[in-house]
Order: structure tokens, then sequence, then C-alpha cells
């Protein structure tokens, strides 16, 4: 339930704050997201590429207050995000999938002054595209390993410039410029999402996809063999099942030879190899002519019936490894 909050505005702000209030309750989550040092170019770019997924408005900070606090006091919390240079951002999507589109929507920037690195900046060991001249020593002065070779100038060692939350100064800035070196990120910053229940920030937000999906799967994998291992009937384990359960009956029917139409063919190749090894074993005067045919075709080793061997190899290994279903399309819950 939202409180009143009384306060004579000209009616172009009464307009923009209940435009705002419509937003944030016509969607299913809305972002306060950070656009500090953003081009205008890059800006409508990522207006451009958000657009039919989300809506960015920008307005002022005062009128964001107003618009959350009448709504209610869960989303009033929201304007401790409120700071600098803000927008709101509109969608039906869920807040993960705004985040990884927001992450998507960032490009490459060049470092300035002042500038917080937001990773270890490396430059790398190599050429350059600079002719010996001052800019050896100008490297040399901010640490980089630099010397001349062959008429160019290169980079003996990868070197660590500015490591990661620390400062960038502006001398350094300048040299990874001239490097064409962007260690920078331009573009949204999201500092808090809301669904309607909950408050997220980004690093609520900020999860590996990939990594949840896989233990998704591995959970899955394992809650399948389980089912298997106890005869569990499920729609993902009945055929599966069935299957092991019929090798199993006919191997045992093959072990037990119990005449049943399905095992009648391996029972009787079975008894005409065991046979044919008695014969191999036997002198030939106690054999007639057709025997001793047989004795000399069949060789020294008597080998299984293909049919036999196959349908006890299958039971064996049925017994140790389950062939899983195809997972695959588990991936829609993570998209």
């Amino acid at each position: 339930m939202g409180f009143a909050y009384s306060v004579h505005r000209p009616a172009w702000k009464d307009k923009e704050v209940k435009e705002l209030r419509d937003k944030i309750t016509g969607n299913t989550v809305f972002a306060i997201v950070s656009i500090q040092g953003i081009p205008a170019q890059q800006f409508q770019k990522i207006r451009a590429e958000l657009r039919g997924v989300a809506e960015l408005r920008v307005t002022r900070n005062t009128l964001i207050d107003h618009a959350l606090k009448e709504i209610g006091a869960d989303t009033a919390e929201l304007f401790k995000s409120v700071e600098g240079q803000t927008a709101l951002v509109f969608t039906n999507e869920n807040p993960f999938k705004l985040f990884r589109l927001l992450e998507q929507s960032k490009t490459p920037a060049p470092a300035k002054g002042g500038d917080i690195a937001p990773q270890n900046i490396v430059i790398e060991r190599g050429p350059t595209p600079f002719r010996p001249g001052p800019i050896v020593g100008e490297l040399q002065t901010v640490g980089v390993p630099a010397a001349i070779e062959k008429g160019k100038v290169i980079i003996r060692e990868s070197k660590v410039i500015v490591k990661e939350g620390e400062k960038i100064s502006p001398r350094i800035a300048d040299v990874l410029q001239r490097l064409q070196i962007n260690p920078m990120e331009v573009g949204l910053y999201l500092r808090s999402a809301y669904d309607g229940t909950t408050i997220y920030t980004s690093n609520d937000l900020a999860i590996d996809a990939q990594a949840y999906f896989d233990q998704f799967l591995k959970a899955v994998s394992n809650a399948f063999h389980l089912a298997m291992n106890v005869e569990y009937p499920t729609t993902m384990t009945m055929t599966p099942l069935l299957q092991r359960g019929l090798l199993v009956a006919r191997g045992l029917a093959l072990k037990a030879e119990i005449f049943e139409p399905d095992v009648m063919d391996a029972l009787l190749l079975k008894d005409y190899n065991e046979a044919l090894a008695i014969v191999v074993l036997l002198p030939d005067e106690a054999l007639d002519d057709e025997l001793k045919v047989l004795k000399g075709q069949s060789g020294a080793i008597i080998v299984p019936a293909p049919e036999v061997r196959k349908v006890e190899e299958k039971v064996e290994v049925k017994e140790e490894k389950e062939e899983e279903p195809d997972f695959a399309g588990l991936g829609a819950l993570f998209e």
C-alpha cells in the first residue's frame, strides 16, 4: 500500500511523475542504471539495441524519487541507487536477462586520467607501431620496458601497468591511447532492479549462467541415475527401465535355459556351439563323416554364438552404465 506524498509541483512534473508510476507498475521489472560518461551517439545506439525488449527513460532524479515514494515503501528504498546521471529501464524480461542485455551493450573505451582500472591493465610484449624517437622515453617513464630493435620500438616483456582498482594517471592514460589499448567500458551500469517483490543489485545478477546450467544438468543426471538404481518409474525412466528389464530377463532365460520364443534361437545356437566343442575334442575314429567335416571346418577355437554373446554383452553394459536421456532441451530454462 502506498503512502501519501503531497507536494506542490508544476503540471508538467505531475505528468512526468504519473508516467513514471505507470511505467513502473505496468512492467514486471524496472531498473535504475547509471549513464555517467556515455557519449550521446553511444547512448542512442544502446537505446536502439534495447528497443522491443526494454525501454530506456531519462528524467530528473527528484522526479524518480517522487514516483518511487508514491508507489510504496518497498520501491522508495530504491532511491538509494539514484545518484548522479541516472536513467530508468522498464522491461517484462526477468532481472537476470536484463542485466545480461545491459552488459552485452557495453563497448570498450579509452581511459582518461583519474579513471579507476576495472581490471589489471597489461601492455603485452611485442612490436609497436612507433618509430624510434621520444616515445621510447615516454614509455619507460611510466614503467613500460620499451626498447629499439631493427628500427622499431618494441616492448621487451609484458607488464601490468595499472592494477585493478588503482587510479589511472593522465600520463598512463595518454600512453594507453597511443598504444590503442581501451581498458574501460562504456554502457549502462545497473545499480538496482526490482521485480515487484525483490530488490537486486548488480552483484546479485552477475552470475555465470553456463556454470549454473552445468550444475543443473548434473543434478538432473544424478536424479535420473538415482531413479534408475531404485527402479523408480517416471516419464524419463520408464523406457530405459523396461529396456533393462527385458535384457536382464533374456539373460536369465538363456542361463536357465527357459524355452521362450525370444531366446529359442540363441539357446539352439548355444547348444550347437557346445556340441561342436565336444566334437573337436573327440578322435576322428569316433566320428562319422558329417562330424569329421564339421570338425575340420570349426578349427580348434569355439566361440559363443553371436546372438548369445550380443545379449550377454548388453546385459553387462546396461548394469554398469545406463544410457541417459537427452537433457539438452532443458537449456530453454536458462534463456
